[in-house]
């Protein structure tokens, strides 16, 4: 069940991240020479009638799209392409101007998050965006709340100058800022206030046992309440949520960074592998609620300028577009193979990490004694 769930979210995700830069380079004329969802040996495949050859490889991490003249890791010009007679030459992705090969890379992350705000667009239209007022129902004694002076009825509209409109906010934010200093923005019979405090830290775990150090402000949930959205409101919010999930990532892979949240917390294949089967228990929608989650995580790190990953070819194309000729292909070559170094160093922690948190070392060492 576990390893069918994997298979459910990634290959999707990849295939629909793929397919944004399949799809862009096609409107600008670059022939896609292969279309790979998984690397390795093709187990299965066929070509159509464009020459395209899509195929699925046994190593589902993973995909590309190889288009014409992409001979090389930098994408420059080589011998080989120069020796290419001119209408062929017209159809490679070299032969294209910066701002071309900018959307064709940039298209990949943009339909991953383009497939969240249809996902969220579609659950706020047909079940209802959560939208509970931001008042304090009760204050938890000994809380930061409690330190702060809340009180039963006041409403908070805002904390550490971030607008608050639902208490949804209210959590969203606090949740991802444990032991942080709180600015709070309140009215209270109709008289505006600001008050202060430190956010507490708890461990907080869900029905499978999984684990998150979280902040709280010590205000008990109210009753949610849903309001059910016309379908152009429906996209808006779910472009907010979508914005809102992505400043989530940015803050908690700060707070990593700075040390501020143990890098514990960081997973890789293994342990979207073991969401994905929990998720995938609790019924379809909260399975593709978590596949949403899973195809921004997708677009947001494809957009870190690391090289290898779009991100990085984003980046040498904006440097050529300022420069008005692209970095040297030297250059390219020592940062791809650097950011090569950095992405398979990074795979191994997190597989390192997964195993730690199935408890993988902690029986093997009870096996060895």
């Amino acid at each position: 069940m576990t390893i069918l769930s994997f298979l459910l979210v990634i290959g999707p995700l990849i295939f629909i991240h793929e397919l944004g830069h399949y799809f862009a380079g096609r409107w600008f004329g670059v022939k896609a020479e292969t279309f790979a969802i998984g690397f390795g040996r093709e187990i299965a495949g066929w070509t159509d009638k464009r020459g395209t050859r899509w195929k699925v490889g046994w190593l589902p991490l993973g995909g590309y799209v190889k288009f014409k003249g992409d001979m090389n890791p930098a994408s420059q010009p080589s011998p080989d392409w120069l020796a290419l007679p001119p209408e062929e030459r017209a159809e490679t992705f070299q032969a294209k101007p910066v701002w071309q090969r900018f959307i064709v890379v940039a298209a990949g992350p943009i339909t991953n998050f383009l497939f969240a705000i249809i996902v969220f667009a579609g659950f706020f239209h047909a079940v209802g965006e959560p939208r509970t007022p931001n008042l304090v129902s009760s204050v938890a004694p000994n809380s930061a709340a409690e330190r702060a002076g809340l009180r039963p009825g006041d409403r908070i509209t805002a904390i550490n100058g971030v607008t608050v409109e639902r208490f949804e906010d209210i959590a969203g934010y606090v949740q991802i800022r444990p032991k942080q200093p709180l600015v709070i923005e309140l009215e209270r019979a109709g008289e505006r206030r600001t008050v202060r405090t430190v956010s507490d830290a708890a461990v907080a775990s869900d029905k499978f046992g999984n684990e998150a150090v979280i902040g709280r402000l010590g205000v008990p949930w109210p009753a949610r309440t849903w309001e059910t959205l016309p379908l152009h409101q429906a996209v808006g919010a779910a472009v907010r949520q979508t914005v809102h999930v992505v400043q989530t990532m940015v803050v908690t892979l700060g707070q990593v960074v700075m040390g501020d949240r143990s890098m514990k917390e960081m997973g890789g294949p293994l342990k979207i592998a073991q969401y994905s089967g929990q998720q995938a228990s609790l019924g379809w929608v909260d399975f593709l609620l978590f596949m949403t989650l899973i195809s921004i995580n997708l677009g947001f790190i494809n957009l870190l300028p690391i090289p290898l990953l779009d991100g990085g070819h984003l980046l040498f194309y904006l440097i050529e577009g300022v420069r008005r000729k692209p970095i040297r292909p030297q250059v390219q070559e020592w940062a791809f193979r650097t950011g090569l170094a950095a992405l398979l160093a990074l795979m191994i922690f997190v597989t390192l990490n997964d195993l730690a948190s199935l408890g993988v070392w902690t029986k093997l060492g009870g096996l060895i004694g």
